[in-house]
């Protein structure tokens, strides 16, 4: 038993490295140390290591060989720098792009629906002509005269070759000027009825396309854009203006505005930020501002207002703005403060030279009465067209009611009235913006009306009264075009606001995306705007021009003449465009209407001195067409005794005055 203890401790001591003897720092005895001031001296004076001191740092691999050294056998297999692409890759890839750009598709959709929509305007393109054969020949002929005078003589714009001798004859009518380039391509009746029918169709592709451009601008989704662009272009009522290309023609409206917008760095819904601002769309919509004025002064002088109270907005808030955030970026840099002040100036001198010679014209009336005669009442916003194929047999009876029907069918669409209506208290608007869209709506709304609300002393005639009859403003419905952008813009705010929610509907899904039903319902407002804008308009045949509107110059006079025939003897004369007293659509009617009655009987004495008086050295009389007129037997009866000459020809009569 007195030998198991030690050798037990023993094992104990060997067994546990705490306990193992050592030599106290700085003692050479080799005396063993007691087992806990060995076991303090392990845990409390042992340095501490540190493992980024004791770890040698690795030496950097050489980058070049040393010298004598044969080459590295392995750099062939190295990866070599892509070379850049040139500037016709780089050409190529961006216009690939261009052509799948989200306003790409909306051109190439605008075309196909305006193709859709008026159909079946290209289906006979040579030889029909939309709604009837009147203004449109009038407008057909309007267009080749600009292309065809601009060409030959260009000081001779405002004398036609029609009412002779009539000064500023082109000015009895909007003048389509901005149409020119078409108007030089092709010569004849047919090239002018081709180029009318394709500007149509056109026209209505760009109304589609620039109330895209707006609203999406202003801050909607592409589907509520969609709708808008839809629901402007195509409105019920202004299938009842089919026959007028220059009411059509109002897509510049809404892309000038678009362009504006941009080119200030504004959006609706997200406010005004002038670091997106760019001078360059800015001077686009001012180009396309003076194209649009160009086209007509019946509906520019309304959009020049709009644009003069936008160039006062920027005149004064712009220094507002300035002097409440001096710390911010400026609003304008100086190359958007040059564009904003040459713009507005070319396009107010352009407009006064077009203007110019419509001043010159006799004035066809009173302003007040015609201006009273025009306007429709509040019942007319109800009221579709007789060319609606949804709204036009449905509303017959009501419409019969009205003192003009054909410029007071105002109906812009019960769906587009719907949205709108559901934009006031749904939308993506904020309701303050809600609140001035509605503001602005009752505004041309009430001018809409005319001297219908409290006379128009307030108002209409204020603003268009005044202004002579020539310029076509004596028709206040045609105001609308406003106030169906305004609805427009009401209803796309619904609209993207539905499918704002349906998309954040649809992120709750597993999978997360939308449903076929889901999906569909979101183009339920543009299907039902779309079937709304379906037309009922006819496309009659124009009658075929006759040989010797080819052959035979003047001054003349073309027998029969009537107010509505001589608008198609007008399209006859572009293929020689031989000055002529006919002549109708514009605003010589009284002068028309004496020629018509002082010719009624010729040949006689008093209607030939009275053609003489005018110039007058030939009378074409067309035999197919005067029948049933009082120049049916007029070929037939002898002028030697008159001292006059007689041709005949194989389908008409020239008899020479002089």
């Amino acid at each position: 038993m007195a030998q198991a203890g030690p050798s037990a401790q023993e094992g104990a001591a060997s067994a546990s490295p705490l306990v193992k003897p050592q030599s106290a720092p700085g003692d050479s005895s080799g005396q063993a140390v007691p087992q806990g001031a060995a076991a303090t001296q392990t845990k409390t004076d042992l340095p501490a290591i540190n493992p980024q001191k004791t770890a040698k740092p690795a030496d950097p691999l050489p980058t070049e060989r040393p010298p004598g050294t044969p080459p590295d056998p392995w750099t062939a297999f190295a990866a070599t720098t892509e070379r850049p692409p040139g500037w016709f890759r780089r050409s190529t890839r961006r216009f690939a792009r261009s052509l799948i750009h989200e306003y790409a598709l909306v051109v190439y959709a605008g075309i196909l629906l305006a193709v859709a929509l008026t159909w079946p305007t290209l289906r006979y393109p040579l030889h029909t002509l939309p709604q009837d054969i009147w203004d449109p020949s009038r407008q057909a002929w309007q267009v080749a005269w600009v292309g065809h005078i601009l060409l030959t003589d260009p000081t001779r714009l405002w004398q036609s070759n029609a009412f002779y001798p009539l000064a500023d004859s082109f000015a009895f009518g909007n003048g389509l000027l901005g149409y020119a380039p078409f108007g030089m391509v092709g010569e004849g009746p047919l090239a002018a009825t081709l180029r009318y029918n394709l500007l149509f169709v056109l026209a209505h592709a760009l109304l589609a396309i620039g109330g895209y451009a707006l609203v999406r601008q202003l801050g909607a989704g592409r589907t509520g854009a969609a709708v808008a662009a839809v629901a402007f272009a195509y409105a019920p009522w202004r299938l009842a203006q089919e026959g007028h290309l220059d009411i059509i023609s109002a897509g510049g409206i809404p892309l000038t505005l678009a362009m504006l917008a941009r080119g200030h760095g504004w959006s609706l819904r997200r406010g005004l930020h002038p670091e997106r601002r760019n001078a360059g769309w800015a001077a686009a919509g001012w180009l396309i501002a003076i194209w649009q004025v160009s086209l007509g002064l019946s509906l520019g002088v309304p959009f020049l207002y709009v644009l003069g109270l936008l160039v006062l907005v920027i005149a004064f808030g712009v220094p507002l703005r300035r002097f409440r955030r001096p710390a911010e970026r400026p609003v304008l840099g100086w190359r958007l403060l040059l564009v904003d002040t040459i713009g507005p100036l070319i396009l107010a001198g352009v407009s006064a030279l077009i203007a110019i010679p419509y001043f010159r014209v006799p004035d066809s009336g009173a302003a007040g009465t015609e201006i009273a005669f025009f306007s429709p009442p509040l019942r007319s916003l109800l009221i579709g067209p007789a060319e609606s194929r949804i709204w036009g047999g449905a509303h017959e009876v009501p419409r019969s009611s009205l003192g003009w029907p054909a410029e007071m069918g105002l109906l812009p669409g019960f769906v587009l009235y719907a949205l709108a209506l559901a934009g006031l208290a749904f939308s993506i608007w904020t309701l303050r913006q809600r609140l001035l869209l509605l503001a602005a709506l009752a505004v041309t709304i009430v001018l809409t009306l005319g001297t219908n609300f409290y006379e128009g002393r307030w108002t209409y005639l204020p603003l268009f009264g005044h202004l002579p009859g020539s310029l076509g403003l004596r028709i206040p419905g045609r105001l609308m075009i406003w106030a169906t952008l305004l609805l427009a813009i009401l209803a796309a705010g619904a609209v993207a606001e539905f499918v704002r929610r349906a998309e954040h509907l649809a992120e709750h899904r597993i999978p997360p995306w939308p449903g076929p039903w889901l999906r569909l319902a979101t183009f339920v407002p543009l299907l039902l705007v779309l079937a709304e804008g379906w037309n009922a308009t006819a496309h009659p045949v124009a009658p075929a021009q006759p040989t010797a509107m080819r052959t035979v110059s003047g001054p003349m006079v073309v027998l029969p003449t009537a107010a509505l025939t001589d608008q198609t003897i007008m399209l006859w004369s572009t293929t020689r465009f031989q000055p002529m007293a006919n002549g109708a659509g514009g605003f010589a009617a009284a002068r028309q209407a004496e020629l018509r009655g002082r010719v009624q009987s010729f040949p006689d004495a008093a209607s030939i001195e009275y053609l003489r008086s005018l110039n007058i050295d030939r009378v074409l009389l067309l035999r197919a067409p005067a029948a049933g007129t009082p120049w049916e037997r007029a070929g037939d009866i002898p002028v030697d005794a008159l001292g006059i000459r007689r041709e005949d020809l194989d389908d008409a009569v020239v008899f020479h005055l002089r």
